[in-house]
């Protein structure tokens, strides 16, 4: 009998915030398993989200999924990846069956191209399987179990080669990621010349993607990353093609929704949370980044009352 491989830990953000924290023996930043074994969290009914990546196989349910507040209705076989920081949960009205694998980003050391298969299909909607597909990924997720669970020499190097594969054969079902992935001249898998630039623009969009990330400033955000503020803005636009401050007024906006569709917080309250202390200023830049103001937005894309996350109930999660 497996054991549910993942031990989210929840913060006092007031929506819940799960991290992956694997047990003894298992200390790969990576899990995976059906529904069940991972547990009753695989299938939360109220919003959350997590610190780490997530792909789940639907193969058969009904109901919802609510993406940041976009509800697409299940219709198996299903795939969906959730990237950090994205709010989700399940509105459910049958039993849910499938695969979940998780893992921490720092698991993509070795195939940096996955974080932008990643990142592209976390923008999709529940993707469609065929049949044949299916049956593919099905193969391919108990081929990684058994890997995963047996442990032998080197099975780190193989799961990362499998959850590869698994992430291409996706991509496949959607238009191609922009450029796909960056061939190297050297072999490496990346281009030498932007290697750091790479890297810093992942790690400033990593921080982003997590609540705490987008309360301060991008001479903050250098500063904990140990580069000058004209480094980070050069490196991120050569790597992007967008500076920073414009990612960063991006996330506060992705986040400021997520805050005021699934929770109760006050308007001033959801303000000081993305780095704006001044509640009127925040809703100057509210309604001039999506026309329209907080106020509306949250009336607009209220979720029923019963899905809604309180900041009391996050310490009983």
């Amino acid at each position: 009998m497996t054991r549910a491989p993942d031990r989210p830990r929840v913060s006092a953000d007031p929506v819940p915030l799960h991290r992956l924290d694997v047990p003894a023996p298992h200390l790969l930043p990576f899990a995976l398993g059906t529904f069940d074994t991972i547990g009753p969290l695989s299938r939360a009914s109220f919003p959350h989200r997590h610190s780490f990546h997530e792909v789940v196989y639907v193969a058969e349910g009904s109901g919802r999924h609510v993406v940041d507040s976009v509800c697409r209705p299940l219709r198996p076989p299903q795939l969906c990846v959730i990237w950090p920081g994205q709010v989700h949960h399940w509105e459910l009205s049958g039993q849910l069956s499938g695969w979940v694998v998780l893992f921490n980003p720092d698991f993509l050391l070795t195939h940096p191209e996955d974080e932008e298969l990643l990142r592209s299909l976390s923008a999709q909607p529940l993707l469609p399987l065929s049949d044949e597909q299916a049956r593919g990924l099905t193969a391919l997720l108990r081929e990684m179990r058994e890997e995963h669970e047996g442990g032998a020499n080197g099975h780190r190097s193989v799961l990362e080669s499998l959850l590869h594969v698994l992430l291409v054969r996706a991509a496949r079902s959607v238009a191609a990621p922009a450029g796909g992935a960056p061939e190297a001249p050297d072999g490496t898998g990346r281009p030498p010349v932007e290697d750091r630039a790479r890297e810093l623009a992942r790690d400033f969009l990593g921080r982003l993607a997590l609540p705490d990330g987008v309360g301060l400033s991008v001479g903050e955000h250098a500063a904990r990353l140990g580069v000058s503020g004209g480094y980070l803005t050069e490196s991120v636009k050569r790597a992007t093609g967008r500076t920073p401050s414009q990612l960063l007024r991006e996330a506060r906006v992705r986040e400021a929704k997520r805050l005021l569709v699934a929770t109760e917080l006050s308007v001033r309250r959801v303000a000081g949370r993305v780095g704006y202390p001044d509640p009127a200023y925040f809703c100057r830049f509210f309604r001039r980044e999506t026309g329209i103001s907080p106020g509306a937005f949250r009336r607009a894309g209220r979720l029923p009352p019963a899905a809604v996350a309180r900041p009391a109930d996050s310490a009983r999660r």
